[in-house]
Parts: C-alpha cells; sequence; structure tokens
C-alpha cells in the first residue's frame, strides 16, 4: 500500500508565529528518502497552512508525485490548473472547521464538481474527489470520470479513539461519542465495514481508491488488510510524531506499518 505524506502541518507550525521557519519545501527530500510515495498538500481558500508560493516551490521541486488537495471554487482551480500537480483531489471546504468534516457532497454540487473536473483533465491533472463512503457518492463520482476517490475514514478515526485511547478524558472529548464501550464497539465495526464495502464497490467500477482522515499509529491497521485500497494519505499523525523522533523516522515507521 502507497503512502502519501501530508505536509500541510508543518505550514501550520510556521504559520503560528508568522515566520518563514519551518519551511515546507524542506521535507520533500527527507519523506522521499524515508519510504513516502507521494507529497500531499491542501491550498485552501483562506491559505490558513499552505499558500501559493508554496505549493508552486513543492510542485516545481518534489521528487515524488504531488497530490493537491483543493475545494472546487473556480479561482482556485485556475490556480491548480496553473500549477499542474500530479493529481487534484477536490474536497469540501468550510471556513469554520479546523480540519476537513466530510465527504464532497458529490450529488448537491454535481454540476460544480463536472465543471471542476472537466478543467482539471484538460490540463492533463488526474482527479480525485475526497468522499463519505457510501455507494451514492461513488456511483457519482465515477459518472464524473474522475481516476480516484478518496474514501474519508474521520467516522472510523473518530470512533477508534474514543474507544481505544484516552481522547474520551481530555478537553478534546467528542461529546456526541460519548458511549458506552459496547455502542462504539458496535459503531466502529459499522464504520470499518462501511470503508470496506465502499472500496470494494468502487474498484468493481474501475475507479483506483485512496483512503484518509485521521487515521494513526494506532488505527491503521485494520485499513491496511482491505485489499481494494492502495493509497492512504496521512499528515497530522506524522508531523505529531516527527516533532519526537524526527521526520525521517516518523515516516519510515508510518511506511512500515503500510506493508500488507
Amino acid at each position: 500500500m502507497t503512502l502519501g505524506v501530508n505536509i500541510d502541518h508543518i505550514a501550520v507550525l510556521r504559520e503560528a508565529r508568522k515566520i518563514n521557519d519551518p519551511d515546507p519545501l524542506m521535507a520533500l527530500a527527507i519523506c522521499a528518502q524515508s519510504g513516502a510515495d507521494q507529497i500531499t498538500i491542501h491550498l485552501r481558500e483562506d491559505r490558513r497552512h499552505i499558500h501559493d508560493e508554496d505549493a508552486r516551490r513543492i510542485i516545481a521541486s518534489s521528487s515524488l508525485p504531488v497530490n493537491l488537495e483543493c475545494a472546487i471554487e473556480p479561482s482556485i482551480i485556475d490556480i491548480v490548473c496553473s500549477l499542474r500537480p500530479h493529481r487534484a483531489t477536490l474536497v469540501p471546504e468550510k471556513r469554520q472547521e479546523v480540519t476537513t468534516e466530510g465527504g464532497l457532497d458529490v450529488l448537491g454540487n454535481y454540476d460544480a464538481i463536472f465543471n471542476a473536473v472537466k478543467k482539471l483533465q484538460e490540463h492533463e491533472i488526474d482527479v480525485s474527489l475526497f468522499i463519505d463512503p457510501t455507494h451514492e457518492a461513488i456511483k457519482a463520482s465515477e459518472q464524473l470520470g474522475v481516476q480516484w476517490i478518496e474514501l474519508h475514514t474521520g467516522s472510523y478515526a473518530n470512533l477508534y479513539a474514543m474507544r481505544h485511547s484516552a481522547l474520551p478524558h481530555s478537553h478534546h472529548s467528542i461529546e456526541s461519542l460519548n458511549l458506552s464501550r459496547r455502542e462504539l464497539d458496535s459503531q466502529l465495526e459499522n464504520a470499518y465495514g462501511a470503508i470496506v464495502d465502499a472500496a470494494n464497490y468502487a474498484r468493481s467500477l474501475g475507479l483506483k481508491v485512496a483512503a484518509g482522515h485521521g487515521l494513526n499509529y494506532q488505527n491503521i491497521a485494520p485499513i491496511v488488510t482491505i485489499d481494494t485500497i492502495e493509497e492512504l494519505n496521512i499528515g497530522q499523525s506524522i508531523i505529531a510524531r516527527s516533532v519526537f523522533t524526527g521526520l525521517s523516522s516518523a515516516v519510515k515507521d508510518m511506511k512500515a506499518l503500510c506493508q500488507r
């Protein structure tokens, strides 16, 4: 299973002090030498971490393919077309969210997504849609003619954290998931089953399948066993571990867990 390393959180650290350190560009060679297969970045409309110049420099300099996540807003699509990354992953965005909270509403935004996909493909950019693990979203993605989908694993990751970590005892506890362990086990099984079913269905339609959001060193093992998922995109947990171990070790550790 291939590993895309999302380096957004290096830019988050830079923006916390509004200085030019650390530079996300410095991560490229380390990730490549440590076994990463792809670099992933998200150029958000509010530019809260990665900026246009970051994206330009990373795409121009990376020895690995670059997967550029972005909204379907036309001005952002124009920027992506000018940068020509290896792949563009279309994601939903809300200014008030801390991180992407769910998959694209493909049916509700079908025309806008169609226009974005068409323009990106005209510039020879592979397109992926970041979607919830449902048959409806997958079928609509296939009809749009994209090469890839990326399954949103956030529900699975949240349930796993509430069941198997200290998250319920912290100020970041997810109130809606303050459930009994038996209830968490049941919902976690269902969330995992939905990912398996969605990946199998997408592959049956000829789509390439990636997955990501909230995946970490603890919850990745069951995802890796899903044969119809061929790529994981992981960021926050790798960058968080790198604070203590260094980026090279953090990437190597995650890559080792991606091996089936």
